[in-house]
């Protein structure tokens, strides 16, 4: 499922085995944007006390000292090349567990750590791909099937279900390290909505019928996993920024054997991150939220406008399609008016630097 008018969903991006010296988890270098294509779902047990290294295979694990911090005993953890992270023993109180820390997830990361310079955020993946990545960034990866110490008071699951076999089970795994205080918010898609004859669709529309569409059917079931135990749920629409989207999709394409008419609804990444964060800084309980720019457009008027900016070397050609559902017009005035958000890009020929 995609940006391109059914499922979109925020990616998660894996992690390599890692081979660099040293780090410790306060380490604040700026967060990068421009990562790679998100390949990965991650996983947690529900925590523990310590860690315990006979269960994370091949991660090792041992107690370590940070005599520059507090006196909280640390974990250092080593893989089989020799890198040693160290990790804390103590959860803070704006500490940030990102299950799936890909494009999303690391927007969120940083702008977390904007906020709250001294937290800690973890990352977790379902492969180390990534993760001396992650460390350089500032993130503390941790692999699935390993413990965590504690429960985390902040939680955010932006992880998609491509990866996995049962996501409303990941689901469910993530939220037993919520510790219940603070936010747990799981990113979903716009596509539950039942709509699809060019209606306005707002956070009150009625969903897909349990039954009709599998895809769906997973989301909805994640979704409950998270309503069930007090987490919120944020419906994102199509994300995109200038190297991502269904924009380039269709560029590197040309021709697009789809409907010209069928409308999009998008969101920018950084305002999809923006949304989140002020989500879970309102610490809501069972609530649901619309993430999108309130600027429906056709993918006609899409391309359109990405000839016009001049920011791309392809120009692109055309649809060629000429049936097929007409999509939605979301809207998300009520949750701007709850969370008190209004996006940075208000629509994407704006983004690219157009009149509207």
């Amino acid at each position: 499922m995609s940006a391109f008018g059914s499922l979109c969903l925020p990616m998660a991006i894996g992690a390599s085995t890692i081979t660099t010296t040293s780090l410790r988890p306060r380490f604040c270098a700026p967060l990068s944007s421009s990562a790679s294509p998100p390949t990965s779902l991650l996983f947690l047990r529900p925590p523990n006390p310590i860690f315990r290294p006979k269960r994370c295979s091949p991660i090792s694990m041992s107690l370590a000292a940070d005599s520059s911090s507090s006196s909280s005993p640390l974990v250092e953890i080593s893989n089989d090349a020799g890198l040693k992270v160290t990790s804390p023993g103590i959860i803070g109180q704006n500490d940030l567990l990102i299950v799936g820390p890909g494009v999303l997830g690391r927007m969120v990361a940083e702008k977390w750590r904007k906020e709250h310079p001294d937290c800690q955020i973890f990352g977790h993946t379902i492969t180390t791909d990534h993760h001396d990545e992650l460390i350089k960034i500032g993130i503390i990866p941790s692999l699935r099937g390993s413990e965590l110490t504690d429960k985390f008071p902040y939680v955010v699951f932006c992880a998609p279900p491509s990866r996995t076999s049962d996501y409303p089970s990941d689901v469910r795994l993530a939220a037993s390290n919520w510790s219940g205080e603070g936010s747990f918010l799981f990113t979903s898609s716009s596509a539950v909505y039942d709509c699809s004859d060019n209606d306005f669709c707002n956070e009150d529309s009625p969903l897909v019928p349990i039954g009709r569409s599998p895809r769906i059917d997973v989301l909805l079931s994640a979704e409950k996993e998270v309503l069930d135990v007090g987490g919120c749920v944020l419906r994102l629409a199509g994300l995109y920024k200038e190297d991502r989207g269904a924009h380039t999709y269709w560029l590197a394409r040309g021709t697009v054997d789809a409907l010209p008419d069928h409308v999009v609804n998008l969101i920018h990444y950084e305002d999809a991150a923006t949304l989140t964060i002020a989500i879970i800084k309102k610490k809501l309980r069972g609530r649901t939220f619309n993430g999108c720019d309130n600027h429906p457009l056709s993918r006609q008027e899409i391309m359109d406008s990405v000839n016009r900016s001049g920011k791309y070397s392809k120009k692109f050609l055309g649809f060629t399609g000429t049936d097929g559902p007409l999509g939605k017009r979301m809207t998300n005035s009520k949750t701007r008016a709850e969370i008190g958000w209004e996006p940075t890009f208000v629509s994407f020929p704006q983004f690219l630097g157009l009149p509207d």
